[in-house]
């Protein structure tokens, strides 16, 4: 039986953060492992934060039995997590909609339809039922990990300041022995007939959240704001289907295995393929970075050898609400990863170039990102007359960041973590990698030519061309261009990999304040010593420090430990006052480890790791102090 003491280590171990509760679930305590069993105490602290919840949301309509939807990714302890979740929800008096599997940005999709249904048959807002999601995932952490995500019926995870609310009621409820036994009883006592009543109509549920995702989806990418918008993208893909545009999935038995990707594409009249397209058959490493990609960048050129139509690859990870891409190079004749900057950058580009291309009248327009997204986004921004915004890393910061720019008029159609690749496109308030390619789509298929919607002779100029043209790039424009063409017009930055191993430090200072508060020392001291040098090899002849903090970026600080937990940037500019690279430092909130990264304008990767290697040493020193 779990003791107290063994509740308490385990939840030590676990990291709580609006992005989700993740710990090593698996019962032999190995982050790589693969077994279906978890330990009692991981059984009693799932099933704590699903009795937490509930209470959260009857919090909010006393009168109203909550309506929870509940879902899993494919990790191998998903199912042991379920069989706590379920028994504690139905003691709580709620109503359970369980799909099995589905993929994270699925659920999502499914809990903001569940809204539009349950406000439909009310007759007041006071009779609203309070629904809410509870995903079983720990996203791209290693396969032995599990965790919790909860959102709401808006379609994304809970804000920051309601997360925050959340882990302090789950640890007052966890710090009472009786709590413990509640929960105890509540997994055991429930009648297993009721159980697998519960599991019984998933099928039914499955089917509602694969359609509701779909229709969501589509409308996302290509505009619902009046079917001509869409009839129109259709046929500019119908336009290019004798060029056979083709894309593969690595799957690595991700939750999307069984959700809309093969089914979307195909209906657009493009080729698809897949591998390790098998549920829960985690072939490799989860986090789609670095040697994660290249089994998808092999498939790729093997596809592309039998039919060169095929030139786009991508690989989601566990949850699916993740995924890089892998694309055919035409400049270098072979397959290749991009990084999740130059990922971010792209989508930026077709999703800013398609509220032009759509006649979209846009007078306050904005791009919400998180503190490290490389200044490649705020030049490409700057082209279409576009603002840049920066929250601290988060998803859940991004969004909520992009929740307060439209309540102040903003019109905001892409946000992101461009560190993280990917990109998340209004009204979706998640990541998405289907998001992520059909903007590729875009940029291939939405190409200059005389369009059936307007008047005969009309014409208007497609994606790459507006780009083009905005950026007073012309020159670079072509009516045969490639996804090659298209990333090398992009603004020219070299920038640190999120999971490079120089990224990454492990350090001893608990207390990040006084960590970011003696680097200061150290900065100042060596930037004494290095501004000739950095301004004869890099131009860079003033900093700026800057603090983000949840949704709050704070310039020009004083004291670098007014960062605090959250991220710290310093932020480089040439002769001119402008932008030219910066360094930034944060602790992972999902991971236990410190980042670090370094972003340069040019090409000259020699710069970028020589302010990286020295952001590691400063760090390194402070850290020894």
């Amino acid at each position: 039986m779990a003791t107290k003491q063994d509740i308490n280590t385990a939840l030590n171990k676990m990291i709580l953060s609006a992005s989700g509760w993740r710990g090593v679930f698996a019962a032999n305590g190995d982050e790589e492992s693969k077994t279906a069993e978890i330990t009692e105490a991981y059984g009693i602290i799932a099933g704590a934060a699903a009795f937490v919840f509930a209470e959260y949301l009857r919090s909010k309509n006393a009168y109203a039995r909550p309506e929870i939807l509940l879902a899993a990714d494919t990790r191998p302890t998903g199912q042991a997590v379920i069989d706590t979740v379920i028994p504690v929800l139905l003691s709580a008096g709620c109503d359970i909609l369980y799909a099995g599997v589905c993929a994270a940005p699925e659920i999502m999709a499914w809990a903001r339809s569940e809204r539009k249904t349950s406000m439909i048959f009310a007759e007041t807002d006071d009779s609203v039922i309070p629904i809410g999601f509870i995903y079983i995932s720990a996203s791209h952490n290693p396969i032995g990990h599990n965790g919790i995500k909860f959102g709401l019926a808006d379609g994304g995870v809970l804000t920051v300041e309601e997360a925050e609310k959340l882990i302090d009621a789950f640890r007052s409820f966890l710090d009472s022995d009786s709590n413990i036994e509640k929960i105890k009883n509540m997994i055991s006592e429930i009648p297993e007939d009721q159980i697998q009543a519960v599991k019984a109509v998933s099928e039914i549920s499955k089917v509602d959240a694969y359609k509701t995702y779909y229709e969501f989806c589509t409308g996302t990418a290509f505009g619902d704001t009046g079917s001509s918008d869409s009839l129109s993208f259709v046929l500019s893909v119908s336009s290019v289907v004798n060029k056979n545009l083709g894309i593969v999935c690595d799957f690595n038995g991700s939750a999307r295995t069984v959700s809309i990707d093969k089914d979307i594409f195909t209906s657009l009249g493009l080729k698809f393929d897949s591998i390790n397209n098998e549920p829960g058959a985690i072939a490799h490493r989860i986090v789609p970075e670095g040697e994660s990609l290249e089994p998808c960048r092999i498939f790729l050129e093997e596809a592309h050898a039998k039919d060169p139509s095929f030139v786009i690859g991508y690989v989601p990870d566990c949850d699916g609400d993740r995924g890089n891409l892998v694309i055919w190079d035409n400049s270098i004749n072979k397959a290749r990863a991009l990084e999740a900057q130059e990922v971010f950058a792209l989508a930026c580009v077709s999703e800013l170039a398609y509220q032009v291309w759509t006649g979209e009248e846009i007078k306050k327009a904005a791009v919400a990102v998180n503190d490290p997204t490389s200044m490649r986004v705020d030049r490409i921004a700057q082209a279409f007359g576009v603002e840049v915004f920066r929250a601290e890393v988060g998803e859940a910061n991004v969004v909520g960041l992009a929740r307060r720019l439209r309540e102040e008029g903003y019109t905001v159609r892409i946000l992101g973590e461009g560190s993280a690749g990917g990109n998340i496109t209004h009204p979706s308030a998640v990541r998405d990698p289907m998001h992520t390619v059909l903007a590729l789509v875009k940029l291939l298929c939405i190409r200059d030519r005389r369009t059936e919607l307007r008047e005969e002779g009309s014409e208007r100029p497609g994606l790459f061309e507006i780009w083009c043209e905005h950026s007073g790039q012309m020159d670079k424009y072509h009516e045969d261009f490639t996804l090659a063409d298209i990333i090398a017009s992009l603004p020219q930055f070299i920038t640190t990999g999120v999971y490079e191993k120089n990224a990454v430090l492990c350090i001893q200072t608990a207390d990040h304040t006084v960590l970011k508060n003696k680097y200061q020392k150290v900065f100042e001291r060596e930037w004494e010593n290095k501004k000739d040098e950095l301004k004869s090899k890099l131009g860079i002849c003033k900093w700026e420090a800057i603090a983000y903090n949840g949704l709050e970026e704070k310039r020009s600080i004083k004291q670098f430990g007014e960062a605090g937990k959250g991220g710290l940037k310093l932020l480089f500019l040439d002769s001119n006052n402008k932008p030219a690279a910066f360094i930034w430092m944060r602790g992972s909130a999902t991971e236990p480890v410190f980042r670090i990264m370094a972003d340069v304008e040019g090409t000259n990767k020699e710069a970028e790791q020589l302010l990286l290697n020295w952001q590691r040493s400063m760090i390194m020193e402070a850290d020894k102090e």
